[in-house]
């Protein structure tokens, strides 16, 4: 998820439609609220819990720039992603 600026945030949730609500609707303390995270403009889904742990990990370790590359290879004007 970015902000305007393109601050960018990674999570792992097992409902994307709830989360990006809370995130829309400033729900949620912390980082998100305090930079105002509120677009969706990445998203993979996994099989399972684990995995999907386990990229974010490694998102996180990435630096910025290969999390644009990554980000822009499928949304290169940083459009909100429609929900799946």
């Amino acid at each position: 998820m970015a902000n305007d600026r393109r601050t960018l945030y990674i999570g792992v949730t097992s409902n994307i439609g709830r989360r990006v609500f809370l995130h829309k609707q400033k729900i949620l303390p912390g980082f998100t609220k305090k930079y105002l995270i509120s677009r969706l403009v990445y998203c993979e889904q996994h099989e399972n819990v684990y995995a999907a742990i386990t990229r974010e990990k490694e998102l996180k370790r990435w630096l910025r720039q290969k999390k644009i590359e990554l980000i822009e290879s499928i949304n290169p004007e940083w459009k909100e992603l429609p929900l799946l």
